[in-house]
C-alpha cells in the first residue's frame, strides 16, 4: 500500500514522492468483526440472569394458575389428590355471575377515583418541591420518603387505630372541634366511608412517589428556556403550558400507567381494613378472588378470576404501549 507525499527535488522543485505504508495484518478485519460480534451480545448476557429470574418467579406462577382455572379444584380434589379438567366451566360460572360485573364496575372506579387523586396531588407537590428553597425541601423530602417506606401493613394498621370507632384520633378530634355526633362514628360500617379510609391510605402512601419522581424530572428542563419565556413576555401558567407540561408528559403518561397498574391490583391495604366488608361492598378482583379461592375454597374458580384481572392489565399495558409507540412516531 502506498501513499503520496509532498517534497522538494535539487532543483527546489515541488515533487511528489510515494510512500509505502504497511498493510494491516491478514485475518485483522475478521478478528476485529467477531470482536463487534462479542460486544453486541455482552447486555444480553448480562440479562439472561434477571431473565431467568423472572421466568423461574413469575412465569411459572402464571403457567400453573392458568393451568388451574380449566380444574375442578375444590377440597375433596385436593385429599384425594384428583386432577378434574372441565374446560371453561369456571370461566362461565364467572362470567355469567352478576355479581362479578358488579366487582368489575366497582374495581373501575375505585382505581380511576384513587388514580386521579394520586396523579393531581403528587403533581402539585412535585411542583412545590422544585420551587421550596434547600432545608424546606430536605425536610418534605425526608416526609416523603417516610411515607413511602412505610410496610403496607404497618401503615394500615395505623389508619385503622386513627379511624377506630371508640378511640380513634380522628373522632376524638371531630368532637373537639364541636362534631359531637362523630365522638362515637363507626367509619367502617357504610360501603362509601369505607372507601373513602382506604383510598386516603392508597393516596397517602403513592403521592411520594409520583412527586419525588416529577421533581426529578423538573430538575432536567433546561433554564434557558424559562428564560427565553420571560424574554417573550410568558407568565407562569405560559410557561407551566409551554415549557414544563411539554417536558414533563412523557412522565406523567408513565407515571399515570404504573399508578393504575398499582391501584388495580391493591389487596393488602382493603383487606387488613376491612377484609372487603362491610356485607362484601367494598370487594375489588384481587379481594374477589381471594374470597372465592381462598376463603369459600372453590380454587379453579379463584384461579379463573385472578387470570381475568391478569387478561384486564395486559390490556391495559397493550394501551400503554400503543399510545408510547405513537408518541415516539409523532416526534420522529
Amino acid at each position: 500500500m502506498s501513499v503520496q507525499t509532498e517534497g522538494t527535488d535539487t532543483a527546489g522543485k515541488p515533487a511528489v514522492r510515494k510512500a509505502r505504508v504497511p498493510a494491516p495484518p491478514r485475518g485483522a478485519d475478521g478478528a476485529s468483526r467477531a470482536s463487534s460480534r462479542r460486544g453486541a451480545g455482552v447486555p444480553y448476557l448480562l440479562l439472561l440472569p434477571a431473565l431467568l429470574a423472572t421466568v423461574i418467579l413469575l412465569g411459572w406462577p402464571l403457567v400453573k394458575n392458568g393451568m388451574l382455572s380449566f380444574q375442578n379444584l375444590n377440597p375433596r380434589q385436593l385429599i384425594q389428590h384428583l386432577t378434574e379438567w372441565n374446560g371453561f366451566a369456571n370461566y362461565r360460572e364467572v362470567l355469567t355471575e352478576a355479581e362479578f360485573w358488579h366487582v368489575v364496575e366497582r374495581s373501575v372506579f375505585f382505581t380511576a377515583a384513587n388514580v386521579v387523586l394520586i396523579m393531581g396531588a403528587g403533581t402539585l407537590i412535585g411542583l412545590l418541591l422544585a420551587r421550596l428553597g434547600k432545608k424546606m425541601r430536605l425536610t418534605l423530602l425526608v416526609g416523603l420518603v417516610l411515607a413511602w417506606a412505610m410496610p403496607v401493613v404497618a401503615a394500615t394498621t395505623v389508619y385503622q387505630w386513627l379511624f377506630a370507632q371508640r378511640f380513634g384520633v380522628v373522632n376524638w378530634v371531630l368532637d373537639k372541634l364541636g362534631w359531637h355526633s362523630m365522638a362515637d362514628h363507626n367509619w367502617l360500617e357504610t360501603q362509601f366511608s369505607t372507601f373513602a379510609v382506604v383510598t386516603l391510605l392508597i393516596v397517602w402512601m403513592s403521592v411520594p412517589f409520583v412527586a419525588i419522581n416529577l421533581y426529578a424530572a423538573t430538575t432536567t428542563i433546561p433554564r434557558e428556556l424559562y428564560e427565553a419565556a420571560s424574554l417573550d413576555g410568558a407568565g407562569a401558567w405560559k410557561s407551566f403550558t409551554s415549557v414544563t407540561l411539554p417536558f414533563l408528559r412523557p412522565f406523567l403518561y408513565s407515571t399515570t400507567f404504573l399508578e393504575v397498574i398499582w391501584v388495580f391490583k391493591s389487596f393488602t391495604q382493603i383487606f387488613a381494613m376491612n377484609e372487603g366488608g362491610p356485607d362484601h361492598l367494598t370487594e375489588t378482583l384481587p379481594i374477589y378472588a381471594y374470597v372465592q379461592g381462598v376463603g369459600n375454597q372453590h380454587f379453579g374458580v379463584g384461579a379463573a378470576i385472578s387470570f381475568l384481572t391478569i387478561l384486564a392489565l395486559l390490556i391495559i399495558t397493550s394501551y400503554y404501549l400503543r399510545m408510547v409507540l405513537k408518541q415516539e412516531e409523532d416526534e420522529l
